[in-house]
């Protein structure tokens, strides 16, 4: 873990709308939605969404800006303005993803992965679909056992549901809509969180970025969710790219231990714990994350 020594006081996030927009059909005639920031002709980077959200919901546009990046989000299927897909595993997005750069011409890009976008960029990176990887904000593999005592009960019971009977615990996550997660992302986070999440302009975008995610419906966010709350299928040690593992110090929602045991099972890993930051560090942090993510790339 690299200490920080000072702790970054909140400013304005800018969260633009997308600079550009649009879908692209894969092989198997679905389509994939995407939205895109930056120039043109700046570095190509992949954005994995958080729970739920679309492709509207990018970073710091402030500091896609400033670095020249071409920043890509993508919905995942299901959500947003992509094609349903039920029976997806981590392993096929990791396929769309490849489809998906080979399409557009992107190569094999750098990634950003938010929250629960985390173990779909980690798939990507075990198989060599991304060149470099910043996990912020991380969902962990919660369904290992060494966590189990660390869970709180709800998420516990949440992660026995999936072990049980995935279709049944899908069921029961098909009753969230985009107003009860906006609910759950704000419920008992932190200062430093509600700081963000309550300016005008970021509610506007991250609520309207769920009710995007949830316009087919809550098939797509129970689908990840199931996905995420079970063992991963894929081994974090066989990841070959350079990764790194952001996480803000009060964030106690994404990683029962901020990340520290997950950076022990990838080689190489780079872990950086943001003092009096929460889980917002993709929109607080951007700047860090990107030149850090764009060197490692290089590197």
């Amino acid at each position: 873990m690299r200490p920080r020594s000072a702790v970054r006081h909140h400013r304005t996030v800018r969260v633009d709308d997308p600079a550009r927009s649009g879908t692209s059909e894969l092989p198997d005639g679905r389509l994939l939605g995407w939205a895109e920031w930056g120039p043109r002709d700046g570095v190509p980077v992949l954005l994995v969404p958080g729970a739920a959200t679309s492709r509207s919901l990018g970073a710091d546009t402030g500091a896609v800006d400033a670095l020249g990046v071409r920043l890509i989000s993508v919905d995942r299927p299901g959500l947003g303005a992509s094609s349903p897909a039920p029976d997806r595993t981590f392993a096929s997005f990791a396929d769309d993803i490849r489809r998906f750069a080979d399409l557009r011409g992107l190569g094999r890009l750098p990634a950003v992965a938010n929250s629960q976008g985390a173990p779909f960029a980690l798939a990507c990176a075990a198989v060599g679909a991304v060149g470099a990887l910043a996990v912020v904000s991380g969902a962990d593999e919660v369904a290992a056992p060494e966590f189990r005592a660390l869970l709180p009960a709800d998420l516990r019971g949440l992660v026995d549901a999936v072990a049980a009977d995935r279709a049944a615990a899908a069921e029961r996550l098909a009753g969230f809509g985009a107003d009860a997660m906006w609910a759950m992302v704000t419920s008992g986070a932190p200062d430093a969180d509600l700081a963000v999440y309550r300016e005008p302009g970021f509610e506007r975008a991250y609520r309207r970025a769920l009710a995007e995610g949830f316009a087919q419906g809550p098939e797509g966010y129970a689908r990840d969710t199931v996905l995420a709350m079970g063992r991963w299928p894929f081994d974090p040690a066989r990841i070959a790219v350079p990764v790194d593992l952001w996480y803000g110090a009060l964030d106690t929602a994404h990683s029962p231990d901020n990340g520290a045991a997950l950076a022990g099972r990838i080689p190489g890993a780079l872990r950086h714990v943001i003092p009096g930051a929460g889980g917002s560090l993709l929109w607080t942090h951007s700047e860090d994350i990107l030149r850090t993510l764009l060197a490692r790339a290089a590197g």
